[in-house]
């Protein structure tokens, strides 16, 4: 990487305004680039490999960088009190000054989550689709970050920016204005699928362009970037229509009130619970701040149609009789704080379930929240309601393409070179074996992991290099200050608990000056456990009695007491709790 000064032409051009924004109808194609003896690009993907979520890739060029997409991961059960997950930045805050911009597909939590975290650190300007573009900015305004610069650029339009054409492609996803992105780099033409489906029955979004695509293979492609969440899955994705149907059926059946849980952000799913609400003269309720706002975002930008009168407040909702109340609200996931679980847990100041309700999850549980969402479940049904959710009815469908529609894709592209994106390993590696399949060179098929680097250039692809990846933990309004020594000790006290060792000393023996005190919690109960506690005092108290000569260094004796209590209760119970001494001195 060349990291000598750049020359004032060089700055000017890395920080002027893209060219505007033109459809490719009324564009001149742009001719196939012409590949230079030393021209190589980088492809270095912060996340979304060998994960779900967390999504950001990172495309180079000599000194010219730009970023697709920038993403969060909602926590696994190994991560005790932590919020969200965000990428590693550390690689770009060192070149932050050659970033071009963030470039995203759609507008979903896994694709411009950590906006709000990284953004500052950045700021740089995002070019997005218009729906991700007021999604983005309702993101930004909760989070209190200002003077963003969102650019709005429509599938089939193109930027420039610095060496690289970019060109919107409309894809079909589980959410309008998703796009594919087709970057025209000196070295070769990359196409970026983002999260994609071919559904002939859209709801509220336009179907994949697979004569674009097709056209866009046929010049030539170096290099294809395809969603693998759902490799795994045969034959087609069941259209989106399907959902609205079966959302119908039961609001049609349902003699008490209907709420339906889905993403906020899924526009699509809620203009098709309005629409079932409309036709059996229900009116609709939104509970969750975020929903809220999205929904009226949506209804200004025309993403969601609703006749007037359709959508009430919520402090209305107890004039109407139950067969005319329809709601949508947050917490497909079981989030703690969101409307669906606070009504489950009996916590909502305006919402209790009644029996009679009918409740549709519509959503499946992204992987890791399957136990909180189960949890949810039950507490609706304890409740009275009836709950449909994906495994007992056809309440969702995934957005993102199964083997015989990424084959297609494979077919249309024919790219010289692969890389499968967004998935655990084994969905890519699972797309790297289908795409071989479909005839690339297995020699060219690069199965990477966040932070690996690969460089594609005239002499061949190979992956030089590693740059740092690691998790960024979001906690609360702390970003980034805890890590994997933090976790596990959480893990620790949420697994075994914890003892204080209280131990006074005398400033002038350096000896016990009276017995210690040991409290634990999380570990054994004071009472059934005293023996156990008043035992290790014993032990402790021997300890001290044995030293030959006076111990004066704390972190000596710190150690030695959290070793002596720590192989006493391991023995005792096979447990590990957390051992923490506490010295005093008088």
């Amino acid at each position: 990487m060349n990291n000598q000064p750049q020359s004032q032409s060089q700055q000017s051009r890395r920080h002027r305004r893209p060219a505007s924004s033109t459809s490719s109808a009324s564009k001149p194609q742009p001719q196939p680039p012409r590949r230079g003896p030393g021209s190589k690009i980088r492809i270095v993907p912060l996340g979304g490999l060998g994960e779900i979520g967390k999504n950001m890739m990172v495309v180079e060029y000599d000194d010219d960088i730009i970023i697709i997409d920038c993403g969060l991961m909602f926590p696994e059960e190994d991560m005790p009190g932590i919020d969200l997950v965000i990428p590693d930045i550390s690689y770009l805050q060192e070149r932050k000054d050659r970033i071009l911009g963030i470039v995203i597909t759609h507008g979903h939590e896994d694709h411009i989550g950590a906006l709000p975290y990284i953004l500052p650190q950045l700021n740089v300007p995002i070019y997005c689709a218009p729906l991700p573009q007021g999604l983005i900015q309702v993101k930004l305004k909760e989070s209190h970050v200002h003077n963003a610069k969102i650019h709005a650029v429509k599938p089939g339009e193109r930027i420039d920016l610095g060496p690289f054409n970019i060109e919107f492609i409309s894809m079909c996803h589980s959410i309008p204005d998703s796009a594919g992105l087709v970057i025209r780099t000196p070295v070769g033409t990359i196409v970026h699928s983002g999260d994609f489906k071919l559904d002939y029955t859209p709801v509220d979004c336009r179907p994949t362009d697979l004569g674009r695509l097709g056209q866009i293979g046929a010049e030539g492609v170096l290099l294809l970037m395809a969603d693998s969440t759902h490799v795994e899955l045969p034959g087609y994705t069941p259209s989106e229509k399907v959902v609205g149907e079966t959302i119908s059926t039961i609001m049609g059946a349902a003699k008490g009130r209907v709420l339906v849980t889905t993403f906020a952000s899924l526009v699509s799913r809620i203009q098709q619970v309005m629409d079932a609400a409309v036709l059996y003269n229900r009116k609709v309720f939104i509970a969750g701040r975020g929903m809220n706002d999205i929904v009226k975002m949506a209804l200004k930008m025309g993403y969601l149609r609703a006749p007037d009168g359709l959508i009430g407040e919520l402090s209305e909702m107890h004039r109407l009789p139950p067969n005319r109340i329809a709601m949508v609200t947050t917490g497909s996931q079981g989030e703690p704080t969101s409307a669906l679980v606070r009504i489950a847990n009996r916590e909502h100041r305006e919402v209790q379930i009644k029996h009679g309700d009918t409740v549709i999850i519509s959503a499946s549980p992204i992987p890791g929240n399957e136990s909180v969402v189960s949890k949810t479940i039950d507490s609706l049904f304890k409740q009275g309601a009836m709950v449909y959710y994906d495994r007992i009815a056809k309440v969702h469908v995934h957005g993102h393409a199964s083997q015989e529609e990424l084959k297609l894709l494979q077919s249309l592209i024919r790219p010289q070179y692969f890389v499968p994106v967004h998935g655990e390993y084994r969905h890519l590696k699972l797309h790297a074996q289908l795409a071989e399949g479909m005839g690339v060179d297995p020699e060219n098929i690069f199965i990477l992991e966040d932070g690996d680097i690969l460089e594609l250039s005239s002499n061949g692809g190979r992956v030089t290099g590693r740059v740092p990846s690691s998790n960024v933990y979001v906690d609360g309004v702390s970003v980034g200050d805890i890590n994997g020594v933090v976790l596990r000790n959480r893990k620790m006290l949420s697994q075994d608990g914890i003892v204080v060792a209280i131990i006074t000393l005398d400033a002038a023996t350096g000896q016990m000056a009276v017995r210690p005190d040991i409290v634990s919690r999380g570990f054994v109960d004071p009472e059934a456990g005293r023996a156990l506690l008043d035992e290790s005092k014993d032990i402790v108290s021997r300890m001290f009695a044995e030293e030959k000569q006076r111990i004066s260094d704390s972190a000596v004796i710190n150690t030695r007491v959290r070793d002596v209590l720590s192989k006493f209760y391991y023995d005792r119970t096979r447990r590990r709790p957390m051992v923490l001494p506490v010295l005093v001195t008088v």
